[in-house]
């Protein structure tokens, strides 16, 4: 089953490969005896599915998850195994469209305007009458 990451990016399933192993958490005594826990992990590096721009992008963007160019994504939250695998495909999804997105528009730095000014130094002088009120009166 191919991963639909976008519409101009679908991972061949034969890219992907799938490790079983048991997992902790609720499930009593089924937990002891299937392997529920899915990971998923696909080599970004040796990947057919990419284009060049595509790979140098992931690989900058996602390079603190990967080990030698592979993304491993775990999923241990269902008690099937099924479930899980469906997880951890929808996990690998989004962290992968998440690297390929666009950067945001860069904040353009603008000024405070005069209002605000008058709002914040109104609003200091009202806080400092305040306290000023609090204080014990002077012995003049």
């Amino acid at each position: 089953m191919d991963l639909l990451v976008s519409p101009e990016l679908t991972i061949p399933a034969a890219e992907l490969g799938w490790r079983f192993s048991r997992s902790s958490g609720p499930g009593g005594q089924h937990v002891n005896t299937s392997d529920s826990r899915v990971e998923l992990f696909w080599n970004i590096a040796e990947s057919l599915a990419l284009t060049e721009d595509q790979r140098t992008m992931l690989l900058t963007r996602l390079g603190r998850r990967l080990v030698s160019g592979v993304i491993t994504v775990t999923a241990s939250e269902q008690r099937s195994q099924l479930r899980n695998r469906e997880t951890a495909l929808r996990k690998l999804a989004e962290l992968v469209a998440a690297g390929l997105a666009p950067e945001p528009a860069s904040r353009r730095a603008t000024k405070p305007t005069r209002g605000s000014k008058k709002r914040r130094l109104a609003a200091k002088s009202r806080r400092s009458e305040t306290k000023r009120q609090r204080q014990r009166p002077s012995a003049e």
